[in-house]
């Protein structure tokens, strides 16, 4: 919900000096509050526990109703009305998600509270990016300078954390199947990044991560694992058809959201150290965080992108 500027009543007297006027024709600026994600994240965790609730298959009506009523509450209003979508377009996507919802094993919502948490706080990355272009064809993640080639990187030691690829061909995927029959738990269970690409705020601040994680984890502990990063809307329909919970729009097709793998650190006993990493970041206004499960949604806040781009550009000696 859009705040508009206050500004004190106005007092009997002169008028005020003609250089304090506006400008004729000219548009001045207009203070804005910014939501209180505290507080919205508060909310959506109050709506699921209600939600949670109304499971039964008799209880798609008295869903809908609550839906309603808690989206208009100002805590949760004020994020969804400073989308793109603003609150009614937000709220009449969340709803066909909600009648379209099927659990499959590929979807990390497993049931129906989990779909509307993750569409719910996945809001703040578009509110966040919502004058962001998105990329929307795989072409356009392959060759936009925007976006940087981490196997480049990769070769010279310059990444503090792992990833991936999709095999391409037959004996691609057949070389994986082997290697996960022989050592099952060597490396997460993921289908791999269909695209290597990520900006260079993104790269500045998952190293940032894998440092900190690497020093705070148990010895042994494998490195940060990064399983999904930039997605061409294009590759993000393709995911919806395939059943994955991959929301519409989202910060991955922008180049500013990646996944970051959790549930392979159980093994290490290092899921909470991570958790806790991610978390302290989120309160500090850096990211935003998404619990999806066996991986965890990231999504960086634009006021942090100087300082990283800066960090990008010490590490690479730019």
């Amino acid at each position: 919900m859009r705040v508009p500027s206050r500004s004190p009543r106005q007092q009997p007297g002169p008028p005020a000096p003609a250089r304090r006027r506006a400008q004729a024709g000219r548009p001045q600026p207009t203070a804005t509050v910014a939501p209180d994600l505290a507080a919205y994240r508060a909310a959506v965790a109050d709506l699921l526990v209600e939600v949670g609730a109304l499971t039964g298959a008799g209880s798609t009506n008295a869903r809908q109703v609550l839906i309603d009523q808690r989206l208009r509450e100002p805590a949760i209003a004020a994020v969804l009305d400073a989308t793109a979508q603003g609150l009614v377009g937000a709220r009449e996507t969340l709803l066909l998600e909600m009648a379209r919802y099927q659990p499959n094993a590929r979807s990390s919502a497993g049931d129906l509270t989990a779909l509307i948490r993750i569409y719910l706080l996945s809001r703040i990355d578009v509110m966040w990016w919502r004058d962001a272009t998105m990329f929307r064809t795989d072409v356009e993640v392959r060759h936009t300078p925007e976006l940087v080639d981490l196997e480049w990187l990769r070769r010279r030691d310059l990444l503090r954390f792992r990833y991936t690829e999709q095999p391409r061909t037959i004996i691609g995927r057949g070389v994986r199947a082997l290697r996960r029959r022989v050592a099952p738990d060597a490396t997460p269970r993921t289908a791999g990044l269909l695209f290597r690409h990520a900006r260079r705020e993104i790269i500045a601040l998952l190293n940032d991560i894998g440092r900190e994680f690497a020093a705070a984890a148990p010895a042994g502990t494998g490195p940060l694992w990064v399983t999904s990063l930039v997605r061409s809307a294009e590759h993000q329909h393709r995911l919806r058809r395939l059943g994955y919970a991959a929301m519409v729009p989202s910060g991955h097709c922008l180049g500013w959201a990646v996944d970051v793998e959790m549930e392979w650190f159980r093994r290490f006993g290092a899921r909470d150290v991570l958790a806790e990493l991610l978390l302290h970041r989120q309160r500090a206004g850096e990211i935003n965080v998404v619990d999806e499960g066996q991986a965890w949604h990231i999504c960086l806040a634009p006021a942090a992108t100087l300082r990283l781009r800066r960090a990008y550009e010490a590490e690479m000696g730019i």
